[in-house]
Order: C-alpha cells, then sequence, then structure tokens
C-alpha cells in the first residue's frame, strides 16, 4: 500500500469512533434530565422568586366584563334616544336628491358656512354658532334618506347649533 492510503483509513476510523462518541454524549445528557433540555415550571417555585400574578378578583373582573352582552347599535335602538331625535331626522327622497336639496337649505341658513362638501358620502362640513359638525345624508328603506347632525366622532352632534341648524333645516325640507 502506497504511504498515503495508510494514512486515510485511520482517519476515517477516527472520524466515525468521535462522531459516534458525540451522539452518545448528547443522548445521554438528554436522557438524564439536563436542564438545558427541559422547561422549568416558573409558578412552582418559592414564592418570592416566582412571576407576578393577578390575584383572582382582576381576572373574574375582566371576565365579567368581556361576557357582558354589549348588542349592536342600530338605528331603531337609537331612535327613542332624544338626543338622536334632536339631531336627525328623515325626508321623503334618495339620497342624491336630499343632498341636493340640503345644500339649498344650508345656503339660506343665516351664519351656517359649508367648509366642504361630499357628495359620493353625502356628507356637508359645516361651521355654525361656533360648532364644527357634519350633516350627513344616509339612505333609508321606502325611498326616504335621513338628515343628522354627527360630531367628528360620528356619534350625534348634541350642541346648541346643531340642534338649531337640524330644526332649520328640517322645517326646509318638511322632515319627519
Amino acid at each position: 500500500m502506497s504511504p498515503i492510503r495508510q494514512n486515510v483509513r485511520p482517519a476515517l476510523s477516527r472520524a466515525a469512533r468521535f462522531a459516534t462518541f458525540a451522539v452518545l454524549a448528547v443522548a445521554l445528557l438528554g436522557a438524564s434530565g439536563c436542564r438545558w433540555f427541559h422547561k422549568k415550571d416558573m409558578y412552582a417555585a418559592e414564592g418570592d422568586q416566582r412571576p407576578l400574578e393577578f390575584p383572582p378578583a382582576f381576572d373574574q373582573a375582566a371576565a365579567d366584563r368581556a361576557a357582558a352582552p354589549t348588542g349592536p347599535v342600530t338605528r331603531s335602538s337609537l331612535a327613542g334616544d332624544p338626543v338622536v331625535r334632536a339631531s336627525s331626522f328623515a325626508v321623503a327622497g334618495d339620497r342624491a336628491a336630499v343632498f341636493a336639496k340640503v345644500g339649498e337649505a344650508l345656503a339660506n341658513v343665516q351664519g351656517a358656512k359649508v367648509a366642504n362638501r361630499a357628495q359620493l358620502l353625502g356628507a356637508y362640513d359645516i361651521d355654525y354658532a361656533g360648532e364644527t359638525f357634519l350633516v350627513r345624508i344616509t339612505d333609508l328603506d321606502g325611498g326616504r334618506s335621513q338628515v343628522a347632525a354627527v360630531d367628528p366622532r360620528g356619534q350625534p352632534a348634541t350642541g346648541a347649533g346643531a340642534t338649531k341648524l337640524v330644526a332649520a333645516l328640517k322645517t326646509a325640507l318638511g322632515g319627519q
């Protein structure tokens, strides 16, 4: 045999022995309970070394709030609210026709300034009596539309200026 071949055979057997030893060592450590391979239960430790826990009273209160039925808010559920009734009314006609009528009526209201209008959204941005709000027109069933004053959050506008403007629009358009 050549001198090169004689050195290759022992090198391969040394590498095979090392690989076998390494695999056995990892398997032995894993099976013996080495803490690297097992999760630690943090809540089983002594009281001062455990992570913080919320008392059951906090958890129960959160569960009660989450389970409380809130239900959806619909126009019919808000219809009885006097604030909603004061800041909105229904009028006959589709949204596009009512939008045009509202624009004409707003032009006749003394002190009402239309800052912006969006026909596709059915909304007028209004400055009136020191208040800023939207007059929004939406379709209702039965060929009617709703004209409502809403604040920037989308809630019914409750200010004196908004209520006064809605009353003027209701009179001008013959709303219900």
